[in-house]
């Protein structure tokens, strides 16, 4: 079964209906079908509530993350496991701390696709299968 890892801008490319959320709505749609699954490290999934939160309030917040989370998306916590991997990432690869986090659980497994519109990732491609969504 496909597993698409998606960071916080895929998310909102998709809740913003931009470039690319047409790509994150069709997995949304496998998702329900039980024909892939959607994973987010909570540490992205704070990183999409933040921006809605400052963009339209916390009414607004509430209403479209529990909206999501029907769709089967599965939040992955940030364990003391992943956190420190995530630093190494960091530091090894000078990608900012919340991105590594998405990296890192991509990295999970070979058949994992990390999907993003955010192409700082274009410099860690050689760690993980990354899909970018198109550019705005």
């Amino acid at each position: 079964m496909a597993v698409f890892v998606l960071d916080a801008s895929a998310v909102i490319r998709y809740i913003d209906d931009e470039a690319g959320g047409d790509r994150v709505k069709a997995i949304f749609k496998l998702c329900v079908k039980r024909q892939a699954v959607a994973r987010i490290s909570a540490v992205q999934w704070g990183e999409v509530g933040g921006n809605l939160r400052t963009r339209f309030g916390a009414s607004h917040q509430e209403r479209v993350l529990d909206s999501l989370l029907p769709i089967e998306l599965e939040i992955v916590p940030a364990s003391a496991e992943r956190a420190v991997r995530a630093a190494s990432l960091r530091a090894d690869r000078k990608i900012p701390y919340v991105d590594t986090f998405a990296l890192e659980l991509a990295m999970d497994s070979p058949d994992h696709v990390l999907v993003t519109a955010d192409y700082d990732f274009k410099t860690v491609e050689d760690l993980a299968r990354i899909e970018f969504l198109p550019a705005k």
